[in-house]
């Protein structure tokens, strides 16, 4: 029995400590999976190729990282572009009720690189949600564009405009200063200045606008103003005049939806004329107290008034407010605008002469003595017809706007 039980034992001896061998190797096996997944999670999120948006969350020495609002729109779409060819870090927020994200896609095309663009889609009109971009993103500034901007459609939806501009530059500036971001860059207009009694203006020409989009802008600026009465926030407001243009490498352009063509800009209107979209040309008001009889406006090319904000970003100061007219210095009437349209075109466009449209004013130009002189900036597409030559060619190539690029 005895050499049975002996041949028994080491057999179940075997087993017995085969079993305590494989315990403790299975457990290690496990523990070693768990340090690995851990491990290779945290690779990837610091890995900019796989988790870029992380780059957005902290700041980074050398680089600075500007929020811009609205920035799927024409100007804004414009704006980030000159940014990120200067090397910023861009977060555009954007809700599309009037920007482009085929725009915004253009933008991600041509700086695919991990950190340099990102878009979120917000409205700033929820203060929430903008508390939310906030506290996740470590801007160092803010270029807040976001606006609706038809002075018509401001006569019709005043409401919408207050809200739209003076509540949510509020939200913003709340967030700015719960956040401790420091610079910001207010696109304003010349609306606020109204009606002035002489030209040109200059930034000390009173403002008393006259429609909402004026007001609703003026009452933005009120906010900002007090508020860095008291704070060291650097703030840059820029007061442009009437935008035309696009970019002169047919990157982007302008396009806005076809329900607010009848609010939008001339030039879009003429564009929409010499393409058949739509019969003719109106041109509001023909009994101003001008020349021709036609509003005079001053007309600055969206690359020269993207400068001027990539200049003011770079002048700003802790503390110090700027405040500058962005424009050419000279006024066209709306008849000199329709032919050098022409002429940009090469179509005889028919021109029908309607009543003023509410809330317009005879004549506004500009005096950019102050910007020449503090940022160094001046505008140079100052060729009425070449800036349109350009915009057009954006035009006869996107006729559905960027839904036929």
């Amino acid at each position: 029995m005895l050499p049975v039980n002996r041949g028994r034992a080491p057999h179940r001896a075997g087993m017995d400590f085969t079993d305590v061998k494989r315990k403790p190797s299975v457990l290690s096996k496990v523990v070693l999976a768990l340090v690995l997944t851990v491990f290779c999670v945290y690779i990837l999120k610091q890995s900019p190729g796989i988790a870029g948006t992380n780059m957005f969350s902290v700041h980074e020495s050398g680089v600075t990282h500007v929020l811009v609002t609205g920035g799927a729109g024409f100007i804004g779409s414009h704006a980030a572009l000159r940014l990120l060819k200067d090397n910023y870090r861009v977060t555009i927020v954007d809700n599309l009720s009037r920007g482009n994200m085929a725009a915004v896609k253009i933008l991600q095309g041509l700086f695919p690189e991990p950190g340099r663009l990102q878009f979120i889609y917000g409205d700033l009109g929820d203060a929430k949600v903008v508390n939310k971009i906030f506290s996740e993103n470590a801007f160092d500034a803010v270029i807040h564009f976001a606006a609706v901007a038809y002075v018509g459609e401001s006569t019709l939806e005043p409401l919408r405009y207050y809200h739209n501009i003076t509540a949510n530059t509020l939200t913003i500036m709340e967030a700015m200063a719960a956040h401790r971001v420091k610079t910001l860059i207010y696109s304003s207009t010349c609306a606020t200045y109204g009606e002035p009694e002489k030209m040109p203006i200059t930034e000390v020409t009173p403002q008393v606008p006259i429609n909402p989009y004026g007001k609703a802008k003026k009452m933005a600026e009120d906010i900002i103003l007090d508020f860095s009465k008291n704070s060291d926030m650097a703030v840059m407001i820029l007061r442009y005049f009437n935008v035309i243009g696009s970019d002169p490498e047919g990157r982007l352009g302008e396009a806005p939806r076809p329900e607010l063509r009848e609010h939008g800009r001339i030039s879009g209107a003429c564009f929409d004329a010499a393409r058949g979209i739509i019969p003719g040309l109106k041109v509001r008001g023909t009994d101003y107290p001008t020349q021709d009889g036609t509003c005079i406006r001053d007309y600055i090319d969206v690359t020269d008034l993207v400068d001027a904000h990539v200049k003011a970003l770079g002048k700003a100061e802790p503390g110090k407010v700027g405040i500058y007219n962005v424009g050419t210095g000279r006024g066209r009437s709306v008849k000199e605008f329709v032919e050098a349209c022409k002429k940009a075109t090469g179509v005889e466009i028919k021109v029908e002469y309607l009543p003023r449209r509410p809330g317009d004013y005879a004549e506004v130009y500009s005096d950019p003595s102050k910007i020449n002189h503090e940022l160094n900036w001046t505008a140079k597409h100052t060729d009425l017809q070449e800036s349109l030559s350009i915009a057009w060619r954006w035009q006869k190539t996107h006729r559905n706007g960027y839904g036929s690029s």
